[in-house]
């Protein structure tokens, strides 16, 4: 990978952590919703997606560096990893929070006045092993979604 591209890489995920702390920051003290009020519909949802993605930027910027220091970032196709594996982390941690909210994933969320810390923190869990979580959800929904099987029939 050529030197460059590391440089944006890094500073690509470092903005995507930092900036969504900042961008937690302005939800949580309405910063936003002054500048743009429509927000106030979708600010739980937007606690989903900026938790999605400081988790998926923090475990790609763990991987980029870790790579980095054992000098293994020498396959340049590898770049398309650290770029969109944090953007898809974002999406997949708001669905993830919907599917549980909605009862299809079993998780029971303690409810607390205003403030869905168990949901942020599996939008959280879900943003850093969102590959995983992927995983599991294509399993599920192969089970969910397999053709029924005939019984056999004894033969006379």
């Amino acid at each position: 990978m050529k030197r460059w591209l590391k440089i944006v890489i890094l500073i690509y995920l470092s903005l995507l952590f930092f900036g969504s702390f900042i961008a937690v920051g302005m939800l949580w003290t309405g910063r936003i919703e002054k500048w743009i009020p429509e927000v106030s519909k979708i600010e739980i949802f937007l606690y989903y997606f900026f938790a999605g993605a400081i988790g998926g930027s923090l475990r790609h910027l763990y991987m980029f560096c870790s790579h980095y220091m054992k000098g293994e970032l020498t396959d340049y196709r590898k770049w398309i990893m650290y770029i969109f594996y944090p953007i898809f982390a974002t999406g997949t941690a708001v669905v993830a929070v919907t599917l549980i909210q909605s009862g299809i994933l079993l998780i029971q969320f303690i409810e607390y006045e205003d403030t869905p810390y168990a949901q942020i923190s599996i939008a959280f869990f879900v943003g850093f092993g969102f590959n995983r979580f992927l995983n599991k959800l294509n399993a599920v929904s192969a089970k969910l979604f397999q053709p029924e099987q005939e019984t056999d029939k004894p033969s006379n």
